[in-house]
Formats: structure tokens, sequence, C-alpha cells
């Protein structure tokens, strides 16, 4: 399948809004999202058009509070993709800083509430931004992604459509990906290292569940 720059694009848009906190703006944008979903191959499409289905028959109220159970109450479901490669642990503030420095290189400015590798972040930035680095941020994040996949998926939660429509615009997964995969599952994020001192300014260290 051959997917041009600007179906990748707009895919990743329609990823971002949807794996952000569900408000008032998010009903307003889905009859648009609806008709830029039209537009894609049916691999990025499919899976989609499957989730705004069923946000369009969800009260908000309820999608929210389904949000916020899934995303900020289950470590296992995080969108924040360095949790999946570093845990808590200090080391995690450098790969933060790694992201910033990403974006603040393609011209683009973080609001301090957010955290710069939320997927709906990351996926924005490679919309808008700098869709090669975009890109390769989510790859090398590819485990991660993969293991929120596959847990949606098995809970029946509706995102888990919007991360397979993710997955189709990233290459297929290798043997190396598979065994990160299997291995993250089995053995779950680092911990953190006793005795070390911080890799970065606190102000960079993950604090919780961000909208």
């Amino acid at each position: 399948m051959t997917i041009t720059d600007t179906e990748l694009a707009t895919a990743w848009q329609i990823q971002s809004l949807a794996m952000s906190y569900p408000d008032e703006q998010f009903a307003d944008r889905l009859p648009l999202l609806r008709t830029a979903t039209r537009t894609l191959p049916a691999p990025l499409a499919a899976p989609l058009t499957a989730f705004l289905d069923q946000a369009a028959v969800t009260p908000l109220i309820d999608l929210a509070a389904d949000y916020v159970t899934t995303f900020d109450h289950r470590k296992r479901f995080s969108p924040y993709l360095t949790y999946f490669a570093y845990g808590d642990t200090r080391k995690r503030g450098m790969a933060l800083l790694r992201f910033k420095h990403a974006y603040r290189a393609a011209g683009l400015e973080l609001d301090d509430s957010e955290l710069p590798d939320h997927l709906a972040v990351v996926l924005e930035f490679a919309a808008t931004g700098d869709p090669v680095v975009g890109r390769r941020l989510l790859t090398e994040h590819r485990a991660g992604l993969e293991l929120i996949r596959l847990g949606l998926r098995e809970t029946g939660a509706p995102w888990a459509h919007v991360l397979e429509s993710v997955s189709a615009t990233l290459p297929p997964l290798g043997k190396r990906e598979h065994d990160a995969v299997a291995r993250l599952a089995a053995e779950g994020p680092p911990e953190e290292e006793v005795g070390l001192a911080p890799f970065a300014p606190p102000e960079y260290m993950p604090q919780g569940g961000a909208r």
C-alpha cells in the first residue's frame, strides 16, 4: 500500500484529535473528521471510521469518563510513549528533552501543560511539524504503541481502533519489534535505578495524567 504525504498528514491529524481528551470541541469536529477520514486509504480509514462511529453514539460525558479511566488510571495504557521505554525512572527526563528538542528544531514550542511524549502531541507534530522526525519518534516507540494497541483491543476500548490506524502508518513489525513487545509485556517498563542523580531538571519529569 502506498500512502501519500498528504494522506499521512491527514491520518496523523485525525488520530491526534481522536487520542486527545474528548471535550465539546471534539464533539463539534466529528462531522469534519468523518469527511477527512473518507479521503484516506482503507487500512487507515476503516479503523478510524469504527472509532468515530462509536464516539458519535456515545454520550460525551460517558466517552470522557471512559477516556480518563482508560488512560489516566491504567499505566498499561499510558499515552506517554517514554513510559514504556523508561518507566518512571530519572532517565525518562532526558527522553522527554529529546522530544522537546525535536519540536523546537521544527519551530514548535509546547505549552507547559503538555508533556511532549503524549501520543496525541507526537501525532500532531508528525502531521503539522516534521513528518520525517515525527514518524521516527513513533517508530522508535513502536513496542509501547503495540502494547497499548493490544491491551485496548483486549478490553474492547474504542481507542484500539485509533491505534490500529496509527500502526498502519508505520513500517510492519519486524522480529526485533515483536521480541521487544513480548519482553515489555512480560517484564513491564524499567524500574528506578537506586542511587542515581536525576538526568534532567525536575520540571521535565512526568507528573501524572494530563489532558
